[in-house]
């Protein structure tokens, strides 16, 4: 039996399945990227991950930063140095059928203002299951290596990287003076049983899938390890170039291939959607005989001036993305249904299997969605169930088999908080008047499990990022009671000197590592304004929507004053709801938070401990960066889509409509009334050739 489609649930309960589903990735992301150890197999993640996207495309008003949309892999690891991209690392969006491929180049047509029968060239590469790494080539040197991290900061494995032997220390040819090639380490079947036959014979655990020794073998403290490890790579893409050796996908590849780094030698360069589907068939057909793991099909537009006119939306180019390999399925038993609560309070119920292996990952996980799709497919303890590891259903139980049932009651789901003991409720929609489909623990200030994951979140890398006050920290700060609320961690030295001796005596908390804790607090007390709004962890705001309001009301007093009083129907209310991006469900969410004499008392403490600063500007040397755009009228040289872009690229913000905090309006043949109301408030007006030229673009 499957969910119910996208399309036919209510507002309300696809807002609670996109807020429970945005905390499960989260969760199931730190697994993966920080501790080399998913719970789940990455067809389950992506089935997340697509009915995520499914919702937000179907209800734009739910797009937030907290989901997968708006992310890039995990936070660094805190046991290397951190490596600063000069590119960000981007994932990739997934597509799961030909339709999905067709409409991908339909998107990117559109974009680029593009006929429909205009020919669009893309790359198809085999993509790699493994770990994603940068390496940097100065003069023709191997100088440092990194991990994609966050996709903006990742951990140096430089000392690493250099014990692989498949890869030049030094390049041949007349590469770039800077070259920062960026590819999947991984390691091949044979390698991968050969390796997991000495651990087995030296007493240790067998690795679970060549993937998981790949990353665990590549981020090893003691590179000596490393180099007993049969890594490979292949690189497939680049960062920072000092001089490009080429103007398309496929002849950067080239260069690469020229330099002595290994690429894939399936690449191929495709002529519109036949040939990349053909492609895709043939590369799936081999798929077996690889010798490595493969998940998909990697599709990118070859053209690189075309790439830099698509651009990125979040986390993802437009102009690439992956064509995953479809579902597999398997037989096993439930042995237990776990209820999790998250840092909003929603009750996840979580299926724990009877190991088995699909596709060859082993899988004893499954989400079961939430507890109305336990009872319509009468899940039970104990019974027999056919797991799906893919996108296209969820959750990953896609049936329970009758006839092995064993006697067995109907999980009933539990009305009580799992960890606090308070009433875990369905909140009621105020103009539908039906539940949520998610049920919510009501004890937000008294429950442990939101509140330690409202303070992880807190100490975030995209938030207060502070180093050393990792989860397992924050676990044990909170049970000692020296941390309950984000403002105790600016009080924790000065506070509670007594305990901290005894923090010190722990093991683990040594002299220096709680000096180094201390340190990295006060580093902290400065922060941006639109990190510490997202830090603040309520609900719908996440990074973008943080920087759309830090942009629009600078001073975080102002937001909050306006938020506070935002009750419906009220002026501050229409404020909120003329901010671009900004739907009714963020600013009902802004309200509910400020309006609270709790979190306002909070807020007084975390205030008077912290020092906001303004929001930085994505391009400070641009001469449009803070200001407000409109952009009318039938551009010529730019999409709509293009033009919004490019403007947030260089530091700018967009509205929709004239007013008078409009500082720029840029308009096109055939602009109506906007440009009126524009020379009406003495606005100043350009052409788009003069955009062009004014953002150096010319």
């Amino acid at each position: 039996m499957k969910t119910s489609p996208v399309e036919q649930l209510s507002p309300l309960e696809a807002r609670a399945e996109h807020a429970r589903l945005g905390e499960e990735i989260e969760r199931h992301d730190r697994h993966y990227y920080q501790q080399d150890a998913p719970v789940i197999p990455d067809a389950e993640y992506d089935a997340l991950r697509r009915r995520y996207e499914a919702l937000e495309k179907t209800f734009p008003e739910l797009v937030t930063e907290q989901s997968l949309t708006k992310k890039i892999g995990a936070r660094p690891s805190e046991k290397f140095a951190k490596v600063r991209h000069a590119v960000p690392m981007l994932s990739l969006g997934n597509v799961f059928s030909d339709g999905d491929v067709v409409d991908f180049l339909t998107r990117v047509r559109r974009f680029l203002g593009l006929p429909e029968t205009a020919e669009i060239r893309c790359t198809a590469e085999p993509k790699i299951d493994g770990l994603s790494c940068s390496l940097r080539y100065e003069r023709g040197r191997l100088v440092q290596a990194a991990t994609r991290g966050d996709g903006y900061e990742g951990e140096d494995v430089t000392a690493n990287i250099r014990m692989l032997r498949s890869l030049p220390q030094r390049l041949t040819g007349d590469p770039p003076q800077v070259l920062e090639a960026r590819g999947e380490v991984y390691m091949t079947h044979l390698d991968f049983a050969a390796l997991n036959e000495r651990q087995t014979a030296a007493g240790k655990p067998p690795f679970a899938n060549p993937r998981n020794a790949a990353a665990g073998s590549l981020r090893q403290l003691d590179a000596a390890i490393t180099a007993e490890r049969p890594l490979r790579f292949f690189a497939y893409a680049w960062g920072e170039v000092s001089d490009p050796p080429a103007m398309t996908q496929i002849g950067m590849l080239d260069a690469f291939a020229s330099y002595g780094l290994p690429v894939n030698p399936l690449t191929h360069l495709c002529k519109g959607e036949a040939d990349m589907l053909e492609h895709y068939r043939r590369i799936e057909a081999q798929r077996a005989t690889l010798g490595y793991d493969i998940d998909g099909v990697v599709y990118k537009v070859d053209d690189i001036a075309l790439q830099e006119r698509l651009g990125f939306v979040s986390r993802a180019p437009r102009w690439a993305v992956a064509h995953k390999f479809p579902a597999e399925r398997a037989t096993t038993v439930l042995r237990e249904i776990e209820i999790q609560v998250g840092r909003t309070g929603a009750l996840t119920p979580v299926a724990r299997l009877e190991p088995v292996t699909v596709g060859g990952v082993v899988v004893s996980n499954a989400t079961l969605h939430n507890e109305d799709e336990i009872a319509r497919k009468d899940i039970r303890v104990g019974d027999t169930v056919v797991v799906q590891r893919a996108g296209d259903v969820i959750p990953q139980i896609v049936e329970v088999i009758d006839d092995k049932r064993p006697r067995g009651k109907r999980f009933v789901f539990p009305h009580l908080c799992p960890v606090c003991g308070s009433a875990a409720v369905r909140e009621i929609d105020e103009k539908t008047g039906e539940a949520g489909v998610v049920r919510r623990c009501t004890g937000s200030l008294v429950c442990p499990a939101q509140a330690v994951e409202r303070l992880k979140h807190f100490c975030s890398r995209n938030a207060f990022d502070i180093e050393g006050l990792g989860d397992r920290q924050i676990d044990y700060f909170y049970k000692e009671g020296l941390i309950r609320t984000p403002s105790d961690i600016f009080t924790l030295e000065a506070r509670d000197r007594a305990s901290l001796t005894k923090i010190k005596n722990r093991e683990g908390f040594g002299e220096t590592s709680v000096r180094n804790l201390f340190a990295a607090i006060e580093a902290r007390r400065r922060i941006a304004i639109n990190r510490f709004i997202f830090a603040l962890g309520i609900r719908h705001i996440g990074e973008t929507n943080a920087r759309r309001l830090a942009r629009h009301f600078t001073e975080f007093e102002a937001l909050r004053e306006t938020a506070r009083d935002a009750a419906p129907g009220t002026e501050a209310r229409a404020r909120i709801d003329t901010i671009d991006g900004v739907g009714p469900v963020v600013a009902e969410a802004l309200h509910d938070f400020f309006a609270e004499t709790h979190n306002a008392r909070e807020l007084d403490a975390l205030l008077a401990q912290v020092t906001l600063e303004p929001m930085p500007t994505i391009a400070a040397s641009s001469p449009v960066a803070g200001k407000t755009v409109v952009f009318t009228g039938a551009l010529e040289r730019l999409t709509r889509d293009e033009a919004k872009a490019q403007a947030d690229r260089f530091g700018a913000k967009v509205a929709g409509s004239v007013s008078k905090k409009t500082d720029l309006v840029v308009a096109g043949p055939g602009a109506g009334s906007k440009l009126a109301k524009a020379a009406e408030l003495g606005i100043e007006t350009i052409s788009e050739d003069e955009w062009f030229r004014r953002t150096g673009q010319a």
